[in-house]
Protein backbone atom coordinates (compact mmCIF):
# COMPACT_ATOMS: atom_id res chain seq x y z
CA UNK A 1 0.00 0.00 0.00
CA UNK A 2 1.08 3.49 -0.71
CA UNK A 3 0.80 6.27 1.90
CA UNK A 4 1.29 9.70 1.44
CA UNK A 5 3.20 11.63 4.20
CA UNK A 6 4.31 15.07 5.10
CA UNK A 7 7.29 15.66 7.31
CA UNK A 8 9.56 18.48 8.52
CA UNK A 9 13.34 17.80 7.95
CA UNK A 10 16.02 18.78 10.71
CA UNK A 11 16.30 21.93 8.84
CA UNK A 12 13.22 23.12 9.36
CA UNK A 13 11.73 22.53 6.19
CA UNK A 14 9.08 20.91 4.93
CA UNK A 15 8.42 17.91 2.44
CA UNK A 16 5.98 16.22 0.71
CA UNK A 17 6.32 12.88 -0.19
CA UNK A 18 4.41 8.94 -0.78
CA UNK A 19 6.32 5.88 0.74
CA UNK A 20 5.18 2.09 -0.02
CA UNK A 21 4.52 0.08 3.32
CA UNK A 22 2.66 -3.28 4.16
CA UNK A 23 0.86 -1.17 6.98
CA UNK A 24 0.74 2.05 8.19
CA UNK A 25 3.43 1.84 11.48
CA UNK A 26 5.72 0.59 9.29
CA UNK A 27 5.61 3.64 6.74
CA UNK A 28 5.95 5.48 9.77
CA UNK A 29 9.02 3.27 11.15
CA UNK A 30 10.49 3.40 7.88
CA UNK A 31 10.24 7.36 7.09
CA UNK A 32 12.27 7.57 10.79
CA UNK A 33 15.15 6.29 9.44
CA UNK A 34 15.49 9.46 6.91
CA UNK A 35 15.83 11.77 10.34
CA UNK A 36 12.63 13.60 9.69
CA UNK A 37 9.12 14.43 11.50
CA UNK A 38 5.69 13.01 10.25
CA UNK A 39 3.44 15.38 10.49
CA UNK A 40 1.03 13.52 8.89
CA UNK A 41 0.61 10.17 7.11
CA UNK A 42 -2.26 8.62 5.39
CA UNK A 43 -3.02 5.40 3.21
CA UNK A 44 -3.34 6.87 -0.50
CA UNK A 45 -6.60 6.81 -2.13
CA UNK A 46 -8.18 5.31 0.99
CA UNK A 47 -11.10 3.14 0.30
CA UNK A 48 -14.29 3.03 2.62
CA UNK A 49 -14.32 0.65 5.18
CA UNK A 50 -16.99 -1.38 3.54
CA UNK A 51 -14.91 -1.93 0.32
CA UNK A 52 -12.39 -3.11 2.09
CA UNK A 53 -14.12 -5.28 4.02
CA UNK A 54 -15.54 -7.18 1.07
CA UNK A 55 -11.77 -7.47 -0.51
CA UNK A 56 -10.13 -10.55 0.18
CA UNK A 57 -6.25 -10.14 2.44
CA UNK A 58 -3.55 -13.15 1.95
CA UNK A 59 -3.28 -13.67 5.75
CA UNK A 60 0.05 -14.96 6.86
CA UNK A 61 -1.28 -18.81 8.89
CA UNK A 62 -0.42 -19.82 12.10
CA UNK A 63 1.52 -22.95 11.08
CA UNK A 64 3.21 -20.20 8.34
CA UNK A 65 4.31 -17.68 11.29
CA UNK A 66 5.21 -21.01 13.52
CA UNK A 67 8.20 -22.21 11.20
CA UNK A 68 9.18 -18.64 10.56
CA UNK A 69 9.95 -18.15 14.10
CA UNK A 70 11.48 -21.51 14.80
CA UNK A 71 13.91 -21.26 11.68
CA UNK A 72 14.73 -17.41 13.27
CA UNK A 73 15.27 -19.04 16.73
CA UNK A 74 17.41 -22.03 14.87
CA UNK A 75 19.38 -19.43 12.70
CA UNK A 76 20.15 -16.97 15.94
CA UNK A 77 21.23 -19.98 18.13
CA UNK A 78 23.48 -20.97 15.35
CA UNK A 79 25.37 -17.38 15.45
CA UNK A 80 24.13 -16.10 11.93
CA UNK A 81 23.09 -12.02 12.81
CA UNK A 82 19.56 -10.86 12.95
CA UNK A 83 19.21 -9.18 9.67
CA UNK A 84 21.57 -12.01 7.72
CA UNK A 85 18.57 -14.23 8.79
CA UNK A 86 15.74 -11.82 7.96
CA UNK A 87 16.94 -12.11 4.60
CA UNK A 88 17.69 -15.79 3.91
CA UNK A 89 14.01 -16.26 5.83
CA UNK A 90 12.78 -13.31 3.14
CA UNK A 91 13.78 -15.36 -0.04
CA UNK A 92 12.59 -18.98 1.06
CA UNK A 93 9.14 -17.62 1.48
CA UNK A 94 6.43 -17.98 -0.92
CA UNK A 95 3.79 -15.71 -0.10
CA UNK A 96 4.38 -12.58 -1.76
CA UNK A 97 2.65 -10.64 1.46
CA UNK A 98 4.80 -12.31 3.91
CA UNK A 99 8.26 -12.22 1.58
CA UNK A 100 7.47 -7.84 1.44
CA UNK A 101 6.97 -7.85 5.46
CA UNK A 102 10.33 -9.68 6.03
CA UNK A 103 12.37 -7.38 3.46
CA UNK A 104 10.47 -4.31 5.32
CA UNK A 105 11.57 -6.23 9.24
CA UNK A 106 15.25 -6.36 7.61
CA UNK A 107 15.52 -3.26 6.43
CA UNK A 108 14.24 -1.74 9.68
CA UNK A 109 16.56 -3.41 11.74
CA UNK A 110 19.18 -3.11 9.43
CA UNK A 111 18.72 0.65 10.22
CA UNK A 112 18.99 -0.15 14.11
CA UNK A 113 15.51 -0.62 14.52
CA UNK A 114 14.77 -3.75 17.38
CA UNK A 115 13.26 -6.31 16.11
CA UNK A 116 10.34 -6.21 18.42
CA UNK A 117 9.65 -2.76 17.38
CA UNK A 118 10.25 -3.93 13.56
CA UNK A 119 7.58 -6.43 14.26
CA UNK A 120 5.20 -4.39 15.97
CA UNK A 121 4.69 -2.38 12.95
CA UNK A 122 2.78 -5.21 11.55
CA UNK A 123 0.09 -5.89 13.98
CA UNK A 124 -1.84 -7.97 11.88
CA UNK A 125 0.95 -10.60 11.37
CA UNK A 126 2.52 -9.95 14.78
CA UNK A 127 0.24 -9.79 17.69
CA UNK A 128 1.15 -8.47 20.68
CA UNK A 129 1.71 -11.98 22.53
CA UNK A 130 4.82 -12.12 20.07
CA UNK A 131 5.76 -8.75 20.03
CA UNK A 132 6.09 -8.36 23.78
CA UNK A 133 8.01 -12.39 23.97
CA UNK A 134 10.55 -10.68 21.13
CA UNK A 135 10.99 -7.81 23.93
CA UNK A 136 11.75 -9.62 26.83
CA UNK A 137 14.04 -11.89 25.05
CA UNK A 138 16.02 -8.90 23.74
CA UNK A 139 15.90 -7.45 27.49
CA UNK A 140 17.44 -10.73 28.84
CA UNK A 141 19.77 -11.65 26.02
CA UNK A 142 17.82 -14.73 24.82
CA UNK A 143 16.21 -13.83 21.90
CA UNK A 144 16.58 -17.23 20.53
CA UNK A 145 15.08 -18.91 23.74
CA UNK A 146 11.92 -16.01 23.32
CA UNK A 147 11.30 -16.99 19.63
CA UNK A 148 11.25 -21.03 20.22
CA UNK A 149 8.46 -20.08 23.18
CA UNK A 150 6.54 -18.29 20.84
CA UNK A 151 6.84 -21.03 18.11
CA UNK A 152 6.07 -23.81 20.35
CA UNK A 153 3.24 -21.35 21.74
CA UNK A 154 2.01 -21.48 17.50
CA UNK A 155 2.48 -24.83 17.11
CA UNK A 156 0.22 -25.71 20.36
CA UNK A 157 -2.77 -23.24 18.78
CA UNK A 158 -2.56 -24.79 15.41
CA UNK A 159 -2.98 -28.39 17.17
CA UNK A 160 -5.88 -27.61 19.05
CA UNK A 161 -7.35 -25.61 15.82
CA UNK A 162 -6.20 -28.62 13.48
CA UNK A 163 -8.66 -31.31 15.79
CA UNK A 164 -11.78 -28.81 15.10
CA UNK A 165 -11.15 -28.59 11.49
CA UNK A 166 -11.03 -32.12 11.43
CA UNK A 167 -14.18 -32.45 13.08
CA UNK A 168 -16.14 -30.43 10.43
CA UNK A 169 -14.72 -32.23 7.44
CA UNK A 170 -17.24 -35.40 7.03
CA UNK A 171 -20.61 -33.30 7.82
CA UNK A 172 -19.32 -30.46 4.98
CA UNK A 173 -18.15 -33.43 2.30
CA UNK A 174 -21.39 -35.08 3.73
CA UNK A 175 -23.59 -31.56 2.64
CA UNK A 176 -22.18 -31.12 -0.43
CA UNK A 177 -22.76 -34.36 -1.53
CA UNK A 178 -26.12 -33.63 -0.30
CA UNK A 179 -26.65 -30.30 -2.78
CA UNK A 180 -25.17 -32.07 -5.81
CA UNK A 181 -27.51 -34.94 -5.23
CA UNK A 182 -30.25 -32.20 -4.95
CA UNK A 183 -29.15 -30.18 -8.25
CA UNK A 184 -28.75 -32.92 -10.03
CA UNK A 185 -32.45 -34.35 -9.43
CA UNK A 186 -33.57 -30.60 -9.69
CA UNK A 187 -31.53 -29.79 -13.51
CA UNK A 188 -31.98 -33.54 -14.86
CA UNK A 189 -34.71 -35.50 -13.20
CA UNK A 190 -37.68 -33.18 -11.87
CA UNK A 191 -38.20 -31.82 -15.58
CA UNK A 192 -38.73 -35.25 -17.33
CA UNK A 193 -41.17 -36.30 -14.60
CA UNK A 194 -43.42 -33.19 -15.24
CA UNK A 195 -43.40 -33.95 -18.69
CA UNK A 196 -44.15 -37.61 -17.88
CA UNK A 197 -47.40 -36.90 -15.61
CA UNK A 198 -48.70 -34.01 -18.28
CA UNK A 199 -48.07 -36.97 -21.01
CA UNK A 200 -50.00 -39.90 -18.95
CA UNK A 201 -52.56 -37.06 -16.83
CA UNK A 202 -51.73 -39.21 -13.83
CA UNK A 203 -52.26 -37.53 -9.91
CA UNK A 204 -49.11 -37.67 -8.73
CA UNK A 205 -48.51 -39.26 -5.27
CA UNK A 206 -47.65 -36.45 -2.11
CA UNK A 207 -44.08 -36.48 -2.28
CA UNK A 208 -43.85 -36.00 -6.02
CA UNK A 209 -46.54 -33.84 -5.56
CA UNK A 210 -44.43 -31.86 -2.50
CA UNK A 211 -41.00 -32.44 -5.26
CA UNK A 212 -42.83 -30.93 -7.75
CA UNK A 213 -44.09 -27.71 -5.74
CA UNK A 214 -40.73 -27.11 -4.71
CA UNK A 215 -39.44 -27.33 -7.81
CA UNK A 216 -42.21 -24.72 -9.39
CA UNK A 217 -41.37 -22.42 -7.06
CA UNK A 218 -37.26 -22.42 -7.33
CA UNK A 219 -38.10 -21.70 -11.04
CA UNK A 220 -40.15 -18.83 -10.59
CA UNK A 221 -38.34 -17.10 -7.97
CA UNK A 222 -34.34 -18.55 -8.68
CA UNK A 223 -33.03 -14.93 -9.26
CA UNK A 224 -34.83 -13.21 -6.13
CA UNK A 225 -33.26 -16.22 -4.01
CA UNK A 226 -29.77 -15.98 -5.06
CA UNK A 227 -29.80 -12.42 -4.93
CA UNK A 228 -31.57 -12.34 -1.22
CA UNK A 229 -29.14 -15.07 0.13
CA UNK A 230 -26.24 -13.20 -1.22
CA UNK A 231 -27.03 -10.25 0.19
CA UNK A 232 -28.12 -11.69 3.45
CA UNK A 233 -24.62 -13.54 3.74
CA UNK A 234 -22.77 -10.04 2.83
CA UNK A 235 -25.28 -8.36 6.16
CA UNK A 236 -24.61 -11.40 8.36
CA UNK A 237 -20.84 -11.23 7.59
CA UNK A 238 -20.58 -7.37 7.88
CA UNK A 239 -23.18 -7.02 11.06
CA UNK A 240 -20.84 -9.57 12.57
CA UNK A 241 -17.55 -7.91 12.16
CA UNK A 242 -19.20 -4.88 14.01
CA UNK A 243 -18.48 -4.51 17.65
CA UNK A 244 -22.13 -5.29 18.40
CA UNK A 245 -22.27 -7.82 15.84
CA UNK A 246 -18.98 -9.35 16.88
CA UNK A 247 -20.10 -8.89 20.99
CA UNK A 248 -23.68 -10.93 20.31
CA UNK A 249 -21.63 -13.55 17.86
CA UNK A 250 -19.54 -14.35 20.42
CA UNK A 251 -22.13 -14.45 23.42
CA UNK A 252 -24.69 -17.00 20.64
CA UNK A 253 -21.33 -18.93 20.25
CA UNK A 254 -20.44 -19.73 23.84
CA UNK A 255 -24.38 -20.78 24.62
CA UNK A 256 -24.38 -23.54 21.66
CA UNK A 257 -24.91 -26.64 23.05
CA UNK A 258 -21.96 -28.90 22.55
CA UNK A 259 -19.88 -26.37 20.19
CA UNK A 260 -19.87 -23.41 22.95
CA UNK A 261 -18.96 -25.98 25.77
CA UNK A 262 -16.21 -27.19 22.75
CA UNK A 263 -15.23 -23.40 22.08
CA UNK A 264 -14.89 -22.76 25.70
CA UNK A 265 -12.18 -25.64 26.56
CA UNK A 266 -10.69 -23.88 23.37
CA UNK A 267 -10.04 -20.35 24.42
CA UNK A 268 -9.37 -21.95 27.66
CA UNK A 269 -6.81 -24.01 26.81
CA UNK A 270 -5.28 -20.97 24.42
CA UNK A 271 -5.31 -18.21 27.79
CA UNK A 272 -3.35 -20.74 29.76
CA UNK A 273 -0.59 -21.49 27.36
CA UNK A 274 -0.51 -17.68 26.32
CA UNK A 275 -0.28 -17.06 30.24
CA UNK A 276 2.24 -20.06 30.99
CA UNK A 277 4.34 -18.60 27.67
CA UNK A 278 4.66 -15.44 28.82
CA UNK A 279 5.54 -16.09 32.85
CA UNK A 280 8.08 -18.58 31.31
CA UNK A 281 9.91 -15.36 29.49
CA UNK A 282 9.90 -13.03 32.70
CA UNK A 283 6.39 -11.29 32.53
CA UNK A 284 5.08 -10.12 35.42
CA UNK A 285 1.24 -12.07 35.59
CA UNK A 286 -0.59 -8.22 35.26
CA UNK A 287 1.34 -7.76 32.33
CA UNK A 288 0.72 -11.61 30.84
CA UNK A 289 -2.70 -10.90 31.42
CA UNK A 290 -3.04 -7.45 29.66
CA UNK A 291 -0.95 -9.11 26.50
CA UNK A 292 -3.44 -12.28 26.64
CA UNK A 293 -6.20 -10.21 26.60
CA UNK A 294 -5.25 -8.21 23.30
CA UNK A 295 -5.02 -11.38 21.96
CA UNK A 296 -7.92 -12.88 22.80
CA UNK A 297 -10.67 -12.83 20.16
CA UNK A 298 -14.15 -13.80 21.80
CA UNK A 299 -15.02 -10.77 23.23
CA UNK A 300 -16.67 -12.48 26.21
CA UNK A 301 -13.21 -13.59 27.21
CA UNK A 302 -11.85 -10.62 26.29
CA UNK A 303 -14.03 -8.77 28.98
CA UNK A 304 -13.52 -11.00 31.51
CA UNK A 305 -9.46 -11.67 31.26
CA UNK A 306 -9.70 -7.64 31.46
CA UNK A 307 -11.73 -7.62 35.02
CA UNK A 308 -8.71 -10.35 36.36
CA UNK A 309 -6.11 -8.65 35.02
CA UNK A 310 -7.75 -5.39 37.19
CA UNK A 311 -7.90 -7.13 40.03
CA UNK A 312 -4.44 -8.61 40.15
CA UNK A 313 -3.15 -5.43 39.28
CA UNK A 314 -5.54 -4.15 42.29
CA UNK A 315 -3.57 -6.97 44.45
CA UNK A 316 -6.10 -9.75 44.60
CA UNK A 317 -4.94 -13.27 43.46
CA UNK A 318 -5.37 -14.27 40.05
CA UNK A 319 -7.78 -17.75 41.55
CA UNK A 320 -9.98 -15.09 43.67
CA UNK A 321 -11.15 -13.40 40.69
CA UNK A 322 -11.56 -16.48 38.54
CA UNK A 323 -14.12 -17.35 40.98
CA UNK A 324 -16.85 -15.16 39.71
CA UNK A 325 -16.58 -16.20 36.39
CA UNK A 326 -17.19 -20.19 36.58
CA UNK A 327 -19.26 -20.07 34.18
CA UNK A 328 -16.13 -19.36 31.53
CA UNK A 329 -13.64 -20.57 34.12
CA UNK A 330 -14.51 -23.94 35.56
CA UNK A 331 -13.71 -24.73 39.13
CA UNK A 332 -11.16 -26.71 38.01
CA UNK A 333 -9.17 -24.25 36.24
CA UNK A 334 -9.24 -22.19 39.43
CA UNK A 335 -8.08 -24.56 41.83
CA UNK A 336 -5.25 -25.46 39.52
CA UNK A 337 -4.11 -22.11 39.45
CA UNK A 338 -4.87 -21.32 42.95
CA UNK A 339 -2.39 -24.25 43.60
CA UNK A 340 0.53 -22.63 41.17
CA UNK A 341 0.28 -19.65 43.28
CA UNK A 342 0.87 -21.29 46.31
CA UNK A 343 3.91 -23.43 45.26
CA UNK A 344 5.41 -20.56 42.93
CA UNK A 345 5.25 -22.49 39.96
CA UNK A 346 1.97 -21.13 38.25
CA UNK A 347 3.77 -21.31 34.74
CA UNK A 348 4.42 -25.28 35.50
CA UNK A 349 0.26 -25.81 36.43
CA UNK A 350 -0.58 -23.81 33.73
CA UNK A 351 0.95 -25.60 30.75
CA UNK A 352 -0.89 -29.00 32.45
CA UNK A 353 -4.06 -27.24 32.21
CA UNK A 354 -2.70 -26.96 28.70
CA UNK A 355 -1.98 -30.12 28.26
CA UNK A 356 -5.25 -31.62 29.99
CA UNK A 357 -7.54 -28.90 27.71
CA UNK A 358 -5.73 -31.21 25.13
CA UNK A 359 -6.74 -34.25 25.44
CA UNK A 360 -10.07 -32.71 26.39
CA UNK A 361 -10.65 -31.72 23.18
CA UNK A 362 -9.79 -34.95 21.27
CA UNK A 363 -11.98 -36.51 23.59
CA UNK A 364 -14.71 -34.13 23.10
CA UNK A 365 -14.09 -34.05 19.04
CA UNK A 366 -13.86 -37.75 18.79
CA UNK A 367 -16.88 -38.31 20.61
CA UNK A 368 -18.83 -35.30 18.22
CA UNK A 369 -17.46 -37.25 15.32
CA UNK A 370 -18.35 -40.76 16.46
CA UNK A 371 -21.82 -39.16 17.21
CA UNK A 372 -22.59 -36.89 14.22
CA UNK A 373 -21.56 -39.85 11.64
CA UNK A 374 -24.43 -41.71 12.37
CA UNK A 375 -26.80 -38.95 12.85
CA UNK A 376 -25.58 -37.47 9.15
CA UNK A 377 -26.32 -40.98 7.73
CA UNK A 378 -29.80 -41.30 8.59
CA UNK A 379 -30.31 -37.73 7.65
CA UNK A 380 -28.87 -38.32 4.02
CA UNK A 381 -30.72 -41.72 4.09
CA UNK A 382 -34.35 -39.98 4.84
CA UNK A 383 -33.63 -37.25 2.45
CA UNK A 384 -32.33 -40.09 -0.39
CA UNK A 385 -35.63 -42.36 0.48
CA UNK A 386 -37.95 -39.23 0.06
CA UNK A 387 -36.01 -38.66 -3.33
CA UNK A 388 -36.42 -42.18 -4.33
CA UNK A 389 -40.23 -42.45 -3.31
CA UNK A 390 -40.48 -38.84 -5.72
CA UNK A 391 -38.30 -40.01 -8.22
CA UNK A 392 -40.39 -43.52 -8.89
CA UNK A 393 -43.66 -43.87 -7.70
CA UNK A 394 -44.71 -41.81 -11.13
CA UNK A 395 -43.07 -44.42 -12.86
CA UNK A 396 -44.74 -47.03 -11.10
CA UNK A 397 -47.68 -45.34 -11.78
CA UNK A 398 -47.38 -45.71 -15.59
CA UNK A 399 -46.28 -48.53 -15.47
CA UNK A 400 -49.56 -49.95 -13.46
CA UNK A 401 -51.49 -48.02 -16.39
CA UNK A 402 -50.16 -49.87 -19.16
Amino acid sequence: MKYVYRARTKAGKMETGTIEAYSREAASLLLQKYNIFVTYLEEQDKESSFLRFLQFESKVSRKELAVFFRQLSLMLQSRVPVVQSLQALSSQTNKASFKKILQEISSLVQEGVPLSEALSAYPKVFNNFCVSLVKSGESTGNISGSLAYISEHLELENDIMGQIRQAMVYPMFVVLVLFVVLGIIVIEVIPRIMDLIKETNSKPEFFTSMMLGFYTFLASYWLHIVAGSFFIVVFLVYYFSTKEGKKNYDALSLGTPFLGGLLKKVYLARFCSNVSTLITAGISINKALKITEDTVSNVVYKGIISEIERGVSGGERMSLVMVKYQAYFPNFIVQMIKVGEETGKLDTTLMEVVRFYQKDIKRSVDLFSSLLEPVMIIFLGIIVAILAISVLSPLYGVLGNI
